[in-house]
């Protein structure tokens, strides 16, 4: 069977511009996340089936995203000020899929650290906590997420 499997070039990371825009995030040659997790509640008794532990679903979490960038002075600054900011940032990832499968999220940015090493591109790799439940959509056929993220 032929594999269904999809490039990652192509991905793009957004960001709400908190009125009328969606301004893409340049030069980003990782994603990671979000690192979406669930916590369990241990419910074993003394007469639990068979020896085993048995668990009930609890809170559900939106990890974090985390982006290797190269420095650039636009997008360094578009981080900072999301960092300095205590309001929460709208985000998407949009995968190079047919259907532009994205991934809209609140989020909070909690590290900007900048890198710089010899032999190497000076990088500003930053990690966004991500708050509230992720939204999976579509963008439009440019890889753009459509619409306000507000509404």
């Amino acid at each position: 069977m032929a594999s269904n499997a999809v490039s990652s070039m192509g991905t793009k990371f957004w960001r709400w511009d908190g009125s009328s825009t969606w301004e893409a995030i340049a030069e980003i040659s990782a994603i990671d996340g979000p690192t979406m997790t669930r916590e369990m509640i241990d419910v074993t008794a003394l007469d639990s089936e068979g020896g085993y532990r048995e668990y009930v679903p609890d809170l559900r979490d939106g990890g974090t995203v985390s982006l290797t960038m190269n420095f650039t002075d636009d997008t360094f600054e578009i981080m900072m000020d999301d960092f300095e900011s205590n309001d929460r940032q709208w985000y998407a990832i949009v995968l190079p899929t047919t259907d532009h499968t994205s991934l809209e999220f609140q989020g909070l940015v909690t590290e900007v650290p900048l890198s710089a090493s010899v032999g190497s591109q000076v990088t500003a790799n930053t990690t966004i906590r991500v708050t509230g439940q992720p939204i999976r959509g579509n963008a439009d056929s440019t890889g753009s997420p459509t619409g306000s993220p507000e509404d």
